[in-house]
């Protein structure tokens, strides 16, 4: 008998099983970037969820016999959530305890409202990542659009609209300049943006206070106060539902400033030249793209979109004048806005409507719960700490990570090696 004989012939090998089509699809999804944004917000909400229950004064007090009625406890916790996120959802969306639907519906409008600038600095955030440039100076980019366009709105007197577009060209031109600033400065001498910008934003804050604090240039006339005049009637923004809602058109605009962006970053071909930068710089630059235009050409359309949000500021939200605040926190907040809706212009749009809801239902929770108004703080840096670690949610929620097997793969390999 020869050797070739005597040979213990192999085992047949196990297929690995090929998944489904439908299956297939399902990994897709929850391995992609919109479920990882959308279980932030959840995980977000629960760990929200228990930081309201922990400081209800009546989940504490039948917290303390949880073992004599255990039930009375959970009925605690589950009225003061639930009356929470009742609260919450009355105060940004529709108000159920209204005398009519007109009313009731005022709730949304206010939401709309607080996300028309968030909406918009977010798409100036998020057009710079899409670059590969980390734009953290939408504070002072803001800031000297609001200057720009409460000088127009108060010092010269033109009729409408000719005074709302001069006005507002000269807001977006100044956010524009200021975040062109950061840009050359990028193109030219290499520096960092994050640093140029964290500096600019110092810069524009003490200069918007040297202007406001001195007469015929942002002071009001006759006023020692650090404030503005009224915007003239004819550069305010008008009010899109009449005089019972408080929406103005810098949302419309926002709406508008979604659909060029998408255009410029999907359909154009600098939006492509932008995204080939943002990926891969020196490919890019091998391929004969010049990538210092490019970082100067992203920064100053991203400083005109941010600009935006603070003319609808200036002459949609505080048309009475404003001081040194203008800004709100919403340059920072933007940058939560762009992370959440993954730079791209319709996940920011979503984005920036469910934290002007946070914002607008907020004080309702606080106002008819007790709850502070720092837990949604809380909440909104939570979706931020999870968006950063898709791991850590993919872990939470049982989901495969990517390029690795799942389990029912690793399962089927285990088995062959047995075998």
């Amino acid at each position: 008998m020869t050797a070739a004989e005597t040979q213990t012939p192999a085992p047949p090998q196990t297929p690995t099983p090929t998944p489904s089509r439908g299956r297939q699809a399902v990994m897709q999804i929850v391995t992609g970037t919109f479920a990882i944004s959308l279980l932030a917000v959840v995980a977000a909400v629960v760990v929200g969820s228990l930081m309201i229950a922990l400081t209800d004064k009546e989940v504490q007090a039948a917290a303390g016999y949880f073992f004599q009625r255990p039930s009375d406890t959970f009925q605690a916790i589950g009225s003061a959530v639930g009356g929470a996120y009742a609260a919450l959802f009355r105060g940004s969306i529709y108000n159920f305890n209204a005398d009519s639907f007109a009313v009731g519906i005022r709730p949304l409008t206010e939401t709309l409202k607080f996300a028309t600038p968030l909406i918009a600095a977010g798409l100036g955030v998020g057009l710079a990542f899409r670059a590969g440039l980390f734009n953290i100076g939408g504070q002072g980019q803001m800031l000297m659009a609001a200057a720009a366009a409460g000088y127009v709105a108060t010092a010269w007197d033109m009729p409408f609209p000719l005074h709302l577009i001069v006005a507002l060209a000269a807001g977006v031109v100044a956010g524009a300049i200021w975040a062109g600033i950061a840009g050359l400065l990028k193109a030219r001498t290499g520096a960092h943006e994050v640093i140029v910008t964290i500096m600019l934003n110092h810069i524009a804050v003490y200069l918007l206070a040297w202007m406001l604090a001195t007469q015929g240039i942002l002071q009001a006339p006759g006023s020692s106060n650090p404030k503005t005049a009224p915007m003239a009637e004819s550069a305010v923004m008008p009010l899109i539902l009449g005089p019972m809602y408080k929406l103005h058109l810098g949302f419309l605009l926002a709406l508008i400033a979604v659909a060029i962006t998408w255009w410029l970053l999907e359909r154009s071909s600098l939006g492509f030249r932008f995204r080939a930068v943002g990926e891969n710089p020196a490919a890019a630059r091998t391929s004969g793209i010049s990538v210092g235009r490019m970082y100067f050409l992203v920064m100053v359309i991203a400083g005109a979109l941010v600009g935006l949000a603070g003319v609808s500021q200036v002459l949609g939200t505080e048309p009475k004048g404003f001081s040194g605040g203008i800004d709100a926190g919403i340059g920072f907040d933007a940058i939560t806005v762009a992370l959440l809706g993954r730079s791209r212009p319709l996940g920011i749009l979503f984005a920036g409507l469910l934290f002007g809801a946070f914002k607008t239902g907020g004080f309702t929770m606080q106002a008819s719960q007790g709850v502070p108004i720092e837990i949604v703080l809380v909440v909104q840096s939570l979706i931020v700490l999870f968006i950063a670690a898709p791991p850590l949610v993919r872990a939470m929620f049982g989901l495969p990570q990517p390029g690795r097997a799942s389990r029912r793969q690793r399962r089927a390999a285990k088995k062959e090696v047995t075998a």
